[in-house]
């Protein structure tokens, strides 16, 4: 069990590379638009592969606000998660919620990077804390259920 106060964006880095080396079973994010993620780097690419390769259902959701650099700055993640499109799945989130600030990435119901604005990197990291985490769940699978434009990893056309 362990709670960190995060209050800069290498230390940021460093507790999301943490959170994914121990994801086993689902990650969710909710984020402005992955940017300050990075899910491009090979590092971080292996990290979700490695996830998707173990085979659970829905192991990966992504609500985003803003979808646009997604598709222009990480066409690698793209590519991995078409895929894995039946294990993950990218959302850009209804206009109705992108007065939202903060961002979140939840993994197994039990740890959680939690940033509180999207231009600081002032964030709380929790391991191994369900209990505090269960609250940042639900409000995920609330911005989850608004629904939204599925962001693909595989074009259609000829």
């Amino acid at each position: 069990m362990a709670r960190d106060l995060i209050t800069s964006w290498a230390d940021y880095q460093t507790a999301l590379d943490r959170l994914l080396a121990i994801a086993t079973e689902k990650i969710c994010v909710y984020d402005e638009d992955l940017v300050a993620l990075k899910l491009d780097s090979p590092a971080r690419l292996s990290a979700l592969s490695r996830l998707f390769k173990a085979g659970r259902g829905n192991s990966l959701q992504i609500a985003l606000r803003n979808a646009a650099l997604v598709k222009i700055n990480e066409p690698r993640l793209l590519t991995l998660l078409g895929t894995y499109s039946h294990l993950a799945e990218i959302r850009e989130t209804p206009h109705q919620l992108s007065h939202l600030r903060d961002s979140m990435i939840v993994v197994d119901g039990k740890h959680a990077l939690v940033r509180f604005d999207k231009d600081q990197p002032r964030s709380k990291l929790l391991i191994d804390e369900a209990e505090e985490v269960r609250p940042y769940l639900a409000r995920f699978l609330q911005i989850w259920a608004e629904g939204g434009e599925t962001v693909s990893g595989n074009p259609l056309g000829l």
